[in-house]
């Protein structure tokens, strides 16, 4: 089974995308890990990338569907993955629908979370790591035991990301709807998405998935 996860960033596609990889079997295919790992590996097409990002550019979506093509035909992914963080563009669906008919690859589901934009910007703009074990904590739905002191190692070494800020948060929204949004309609069309409110607890988002998946 193959399938896609859509939805803004901070909308969870990382924690069910995991979830999901534990419960059928699938394997996780971030473009961001998969573009490292080609860089580390020195792949003919990790060394393109490597040129283009050392010049500060950005990498094509040829380069990327390169990427992903070498990806899928690894040995582990023959029972189907699970696609999180791309296509994010009309254009970047198209040439994925080329490859995996090259491939005799079906995409099987494409399941959009459906999120609201300030609730949204409350979750992730109030996200905090601990510094010296990972552990994360939210400012409102997830607060350690003893203020400062983290749960897990005892550190009080709070981190937040520097782009987790409200302003970066709704320039990445707005980059969202203006060009991934389409993808909606994009696969809707196509008979093969399926909507779910992303905003529910974590559990329920993962029971729903669960369910479109079986």
């Amino acid at each position: 089974m193959n399938i896609i996860l859509l939805g803004p960033p901070g909308a969870g596609k990382g924690t069910q995308a995991k979830r999901i990889e534990e419960a059928k079997g699938l394997v996780q295919l971030s473009t961001g890990d998969m573009l490292r790992a080609a860089v580390a590996a020195g792949s003919e097409v990790g060394m393109k990338a490597k040129e283009v990002m050392a010049a500060g550019g950005l990498v094509s979506d040829e380069l990327v569907i390169g990427i992903i093509s070498d990806r899928i035909d690894e040995d582990d992914v023959q029972d189907g993955f699970i696609l999180d963080g791309f296509p994010r563009t009309v254009a970047q669906a198209e040439a994925l629908d080329v490859l995996l008919k090259e491939k005799s690859k079906n995409l099987d589901v494409v399941i959009e979370m459906q999120v609201e934009d300030d609730p949204l910007i409350k979750r992730i703009t109030g996200r905090s790591t601990c510094g010296s074990c990972g552990e994360g904590y939210h400012d409102e739905f997830k607060k350690p035991a003893v203020e400062g002191k983290c749960d897990k190692c005892g550190a009080n070494d709070f981190q937040r990301r520097a782009d987790d800020n409200e302003e970066t948060v709704r320039s990445r929204l707005v980059a969202y709807h203006e060009q991934t949004a389409p993808l909606v309609d994009y696969y809707g069309k196509t008979g093969k998405l399926k909507s779910i409110d992303g905003m529910v607890a974590i559990d329920d988002v993962t029971a729903a998935m669960l369910d479109i998946l079986s």
